[in-house]
């Protein structure tokens, strides 16, 4: 397998077939065996059966297409991250790509930064950054000042503007897989698995249809979620911020204590507990607050839950004729196609070995081509 593309959807019946007709006619072009990723990540709005409809009317269009297809939808919207990371396991592509079903971001340039890739031994990975980003001046604002402090407070250092639109070689991808981690931010992931990144401008287009779910919430809470998973600089924060507080605290009290010395006013000391009482409080439950974070990140990651729960499955794989078997240039009429229920862990419940189905195919290939050879014989 060439090139695999994971494409998470959540609602995203209506732009379905367009990015389907879009990928496939886009990457049929280019002679590459590859295959499409779709996760549905708990849609509500039938995205899964339009993806096997797509997938079906492929099969019945292009009976010699070169693409195969796998359809997993989640137990409930796990979110974009579990989504990608369910996208990984399937992924078996010798380069593997993240991309959007709305259309904003454009097949082509997904091929064109796996074709970066394979002619450039030099980088492993290629990061998409928009050209210019159509988003209000307050949430560019807010995206720039969060690169700059994540990049200040943490070791690592993450590709500004950079989105999760990347194509990656195969020991990028099981790096990733390699890091089950429930509290997921791939900027940061990417940055900390290594291996040297490429970054590809490109023009982002109109959302097709529906609107994106992405609030200023989500997104801070996203942010949040990054700053907190490789950065203990929130830890540090409180430590100074406990060292100005108490030494404020000794200034108010001197300026007092001069005060009363100066104007033989008498000192109010309920009124100085009481802004020191105050004070104080208000620090403790700030920094319990933070600490909390972080052992309730601890808590859940020692449960060791799986990142997502896969409900059901379903893979179409093109498979190649018996007489150019691994040529990879040619696909039989009939390609296999298997549904498998999936268990807790996101892995095959029952003996559903898709391996296993294409090896019978191609052996049934091989016999009927020996009957033709025996008739022609005799």
């Amino acid at each position: 397998m060439d090139f695999s593309l994971i494409v998470p959807c959540y609602n995203e019946a209506q732009n379905i077939r367009t990015f389907f007709a879009t990928a496939t006619e886009c990457l049929d072009a280019a002679g590459l065996s590859y295959e499409l990723v779709f996760v549905d990540d708990g849609s509500s709005d039938g995205t899964m059966a339009v993806v096997r409809a797509e997938i079906d009317a492929y099969r019945r269009a292009r009976p010699g297409g070169r693409g195969s297809f796998t359809a997993v939808r989640l137990s409930r919207n796990f979110g974009k991250e579990s989504a990608l990371y369910a996208g990984l396991e399937r992924a078996g592509g010798a380069y593997v790509g993240f991309i959007d079903a709305d259309m904003q971001q454009d097949p082509a340039v997904a091929l064109k930064m796996m074709r970066f890739l394979r002619d450039h031994d030099e980088f492993d990975c290629v990061a998409a950054v928009q050209d210019r980003r159509h988003e209000s001046m307050p949430m560019r604002l807010f995206k720039g000042m969060f690169y700059r402090l994540f990049n200040s407070m943490s070791e690592l250092r993450i590709v500004a503007n950079a989105s999760d639109f990347r194509v990656f070689r195969r020991p990028v991808a099981d790096a990733l897989l390699s890091m089950r981690e429930q509290f997921r931010f791939s900027k940061g992931l990417f940055s900390w698995v290594g291996f040297d990144t490429y970054v590809m401008p490109y023009e982002v287009h109109d959302r097709l249809a529906g609107t994106s779910r992405w609030t200023v919430r989500k997104l801070f809470s996203y942010a949040w979620n990054g700053v907190l998973a490789f950065s203990t600089w929130p830890l540090k924060a409180i430590m100074w911020i406990g060292m100005i507080l108490a030494l404020v605290s000794l200034v108010l009290l001197g300026m007092d204590v001069y005060q009363n010395t100066v104007s033989s006013d008498p000192l109010s000391m309920s009124q100085t507990l009481l802004e020191v009482v105050l004070l104080l409080g208000g620090v403790q439950m700030f920094v319990l607050g933070v600490i909390g974070e972080y052992v309730a990140r601890a808590y859940v990651e020692t449960k060791r839950r799986p990142v997502y729960i896969a409900r059901e499955e379903f893979v179409s794989r093109a498979t190649p004729v018996a007489g150019e078997l691994g040529s990879g240039s040619a696909v039989i009429e009939d390609a296999g196609a298997v549904a498998c229920p999936r268990d807790g862990a996101g892995r095959a419940a029952d003996a559903v070995d898709v391996e296993e189905a294409v090896r019978q195919a191609v052996l049934r290939v091989l016999e009927a081509q020996a009957h033709r050879g025996d008739g022609a014989r005799a």
